[in-house]
């Protein structure tokens, strides 16, 4: 099978990023992309939402969230025991691992779209729900109960982040407008969803390509963890798929939530409350590792293993 058009996007900017190539999207173009990509998720997410009972919605947000939780703390402990890394720096890196990367999820959706494979498009609000709680976790692992900035400011910087503002938002415009109401603005959208999401992959590979020096002078330690952890968060989010019944086109977008790292509101929200940790470890295991890793490898295999083990999933 071909590659996915939005996967050579990537690979031109990590190649252009390698090669030195001064090919770089303006901050602002940058900056666009992402608001569209965030907004179209949380619309799609907010439409599916209002066919699906409360009490089911409610109870798998929250098995959602205690799933981030989960993730995180298998990240905090695989990191102590390898007895490599400040407590700081661990309880930091947790927290990205137990967050999520909306870039990776939006990548997943395309490839369940290249497939042909339906998902509940509701999953869009685990995306939320997820950016919050492994937060959280990691700066009580690593401060205690007293953050750096105190409680209030804390919350300003993570709930009123740019991420949660416009994934909920449009959660909120979705729901609230529905199908119809949104079909004025659908070509912008949920059209040109896949153009759109070509060009961040881009620019995302030219990043990527700018992380990979530091991870070489991090050691095989970070590099090795940034690659068995997705595999880790993956195995979690399939369980916790299985245990909520989801379709296998929406038990691969939870394990790939589970195997993605956040390298927007987590590292925003812990340069904040741990400042003695440092934002290279995560950034660069999170972006120059695990992203690529889940976007070339991780999210093929990911749906590998649930046709294998899925009741009513294709060969």
């Amino acid at each position: 099978m071909s590659l996915d058009p939005v996967i050579l996007f990537f690979l031109l900017g990590l190649a252009a990023g390698l090669m030195k190539s001064d090919l770089r999207l303006p901050a602002a173009v940058y900056e666009l992309l992402s608001v569209l990509l965030l907004l179209a998720i949380g619309m799609k997410g907010g439409m599916a939402m209002s066919g699906v009972p409360v009490l089911q919605l409610t109870s798998q947000l929250v098995a959602v969230a205690v799933m981030g939780l989960v993730t995180g703390l298998a990240a905090f402990a695989l990191l102590l025991l390898a007895r490599r890394l400040p407590r700081s720096d661990a309880a930091s890196i947790a927290a990205h691992y137990g967050s999520v990367s909306v870039g990776t999820y939006a990548v997943a959706v395309a490839y369940l779209e290249y497939l042909g494979v339906s998902y509940e498009s509701y999953i869009a609000a685990f995306v939320v729900v997820l950016e919050v709680p492994a937060i959280l976790m990691g700066i009580v692992l690593a401060r205690g109960l007293k953050p750096a900035g105190g409680w209030p400011s804390l919350a300003n910087e993570v709930f009123m982040g740019k991420s949660v503002v416009l994934l909920l938002g449009g959660m909120l415009i979705g729901i609230i407008a529905g199908p119809a109401g949104l079909e004025g603005i659908a070509p912008l959208f949920f059209d040109a969803f896949k153009g759109i999401l070509a060009l961040f992959l881009l620019e995302m590979g030219l990043i990527a390509a700018l992380q990979l020096g530091p991870a070489r002078r991090h050691g095989v330690f970070l590099l090795a963890f940034a690659l068995v952890m997705p595999l880790i968060g993956a195995l979690i989010g399939a369980a916790f798929a299985l245990a909520m019944g989801l379709s296998p086109g929406g038990a691969l977008l939870l394990c790939t939530l589970g195997a993605s790292a956040s390298y927007i509101a987590a590292p925003a929200a812990m340069r904040m409350a741990v400042p003695e940790a440092n934002p290279g470890l995560s950034l660069t295991a999170s972006l120059a590792v695990t992203f690529p890793f889940n976007v070339l490898v991780g999210i093929p295999l990911y749906y590998r293993i649930i046709q294998a083990f899925w009741p009513d999933a294709g060969a």
